[in-house]
């Protein structure tokens, strides 16, 4: 009735932003992303007839903030009728901050959910789950680079190619560490609501959906910079131009995206995406990653950098 699991968090670098069905949490589009190996999220379920209601514990600390979703994704992988569950998680990267923590999360939950409850399910089937409760933790799931499809009833993951296939590294800027003052999903609803852009956005996510993956299977890095820049860009426009404005950039992000700019103009294969937070991502070929990591530690504001590889997908662990 106990099982612990782990998940990385995955950078989108083509967004997914905004939803087609709120109430079910499907994406309005389909999303291209990478899964992190040195960042990542580990979760406990036991469950107990002891137990009156559920319990979260979060980082060492009792957290009834976020319970209701734990409670709510409990359900959905091991049903309503289930015994209450009591859940720990300890994460080695700030949460809520921008740097999908929700992703990798939902993601160990729904594993160590469905082990715990003597469950055998396929990866799809937990990734549409964790999808249901956060969007982006479906693709977190899956290892290296990875592909969502949003069709009408659902979403379809997989792996379109493998982390060792081609081993880029990611090169975080934390800027802020706290929680983000609006949180991605009231953002997507508002850039739905009323940004003048977001119709554009939906509209053209598509064909740099087909660039990225091309790029990706060719192994081109100067495409695959070109239109991960370009969608990080006109996602962030569209949150910009919502009513009110939706805006989570500060000055260490300016100049964090000026160093990688510089870098770009002297030659170096780099570019940066940022979702919804104040972090910059540099993405890098990995004889670039010393060079990169100096660039962005010089910046002002930037609290610390931390690097990672590309990683596996959500993976059950030997129980405590």
């Amino acid at each position: 009735m106990r099982a612990d699991a782990q998940a990385q968090p995955n950078i989108a670098l083509i967004k997914y932003w905004g939803k087609r069905d709120i109430e079910q949490n499907l994406p309005a589009a389909g999303s291209l992303s990478v899964t992190l190996d040195s960042l990542w999220t580990k979760m406990s379920v036991e469950f107990s007839d002891a137990l009156p209601v559920d319990q979260l514990v979060l980082n060492a600390a009792a957290n009834d903030e976020m319970l209701p979703r734990i409670s709510a994704c409990l359900d959905r992988v091991a049903g309503t009728d289930r015994l209450r569950a009591s859940v720990e998680s300890e994460s080695n990267f700030p949460i809520a901050a921008g740097l999908a923590s929700s992703a990798s999360a939902f993601a160990a939950l729904v594993v160590a959910t469905s082990k715990a409850a003597g469950q055998e399910s396929d990866t799809l089937s937990l990734a549409r789950i964790a999808g249901s409760v956060s969007g982006s933790a479906a693709r977190s799931l899956y290892g290296g680079f990875v592909e969502l499809q949003a069709s009408d009833a659902n979403i379809d993951v997989e792996t379109i190619a493998e982390a060792g296939v081609w081993p880029l590294t990611v090169v975080i800027a934390v800027t802020e560490e706290g929680a983000k003052p609006v949180s991605s999903g009231e953002a997507m609803i508002r850039s739905a609501a009323n940004s003048p852009f977001y119709s554009s956005w939906l509209e053209q996510q598509p064909a740099d959906l087909v660039s990225a993956r091309n790029a990706v299977l060719r192994k081109d890095f100067a495409q695959l910079a070109a239109v991960s820049e370009h969608n990080c860009l006109k996602m962030h426009s569209v949150m910009w131009a919502s009513r009110p404005p939706v805006v989570y950039w500060n000055s260490a992000t300016l100049s964090c995206m000026e160093a990688v700019r510089h870098l770009q103009d002297e030659g170096h294969a780099v570019f940066f995406t940022i979702d919804a937070g104040p972090q910059l991502k540099a993405i890098c070929l990995s004889d670039e990653t010393d060079l990169v990591r100096s660039a962005l530690d010089g910046c002002a504001g930037v609290v610390r950098t931390m690097v990672s590889g590309l990683g596996a997908g959500a993976t059950l662990l030997d129980s405590k």
